[in-house]
């Protein structure tokens, strides 16, 4: 029931205090009544709310956003930076989506181009901060007897492979929603026709 420690307190064998070694009978006697150590994270907690407290602190909880089961206690870092279907937000053009999705969206939007203004040459999206930061502005010697114009049909050139892949990427994408949306729109259809004639019975 006890352990006699220096200076006159001793320790509940119940829930390892050191107490007073003049209350040490009264405290152990109302402590072993009325507490229970949590099997969990050993908290001395009262025995009549030691279900709530395994509950609200302990109990396997899911995802709302995956449905993933987990303790508790890392739902909150889960659905902040682990969950699948997390919220994020691309860095090239800012659209919302789920983290799952993010790295084949940014493969196709990062290899959009956009026109450089300092030096008037397409840059993909994804290199753009690394050009600004080594673009001085400059064009090269043959683009600046022939004027800019010449300069962006050069630069269209050079990126045209590059672009008709992205377009390819992009329009496979379009046409395999195209796709969905029209097997959705059949399905329903020839699950209304289905249901019409059980009506009329």
């Amino acid at each position: 029931m006890e352990g006699v420690s220096d200076q006159g307190t001793s320790t509940c064998s119940h829930c390892d205090r050191a107490i007073p070694a003049a209350n040490i009978d009264l405290h152990y006697a109302h402590c072993s009544r009325n507490l229970e150590k949590c099997k969990v994270c050993g908290d001395m907690i009262p025995r009549k709310t030691a279900e709530d407290h395994y509950l609200s602190t302990h109990a396997p909880v899911s995802c709302s956003l995956c449905s993933e089961t987990m303790e508790r206690d890392i739902l909150d870092i889960h659905k902040g930076e682990n969950c699948p279907q997390r919220i994020v937000t691309c860095e090239f053009c800012e659209f919302p989506l789920p983290a799952i999705d993010l790295a084949e969206h940014q493969e196709v939007c990062g290899n959009r181009t956009e026109l450089c203004h300092l030096c008037n040459k397409y840059v993909r999206l994804r290199e753009r901060f690394s050009h600004e930061a080594r673009c001085n502005g400059i064009q090269d010697s043959a683009v600046t007897s022939v004027g800019p114009s010449r300069n962006v049909r050069e630069a269209e050139r050079e990126e045209g492979p590059r672009r008709r892949q992205n377009d390819f990427s992009t329009g496979r994408l379009l046409f395999t929603i195209a796709i969905t949306g029209i097997a959705v729109i059949l399905g329903s259809f020839f699950l209304q026709r289905k249901a019409e004639p059980s009506d009329v019975h």
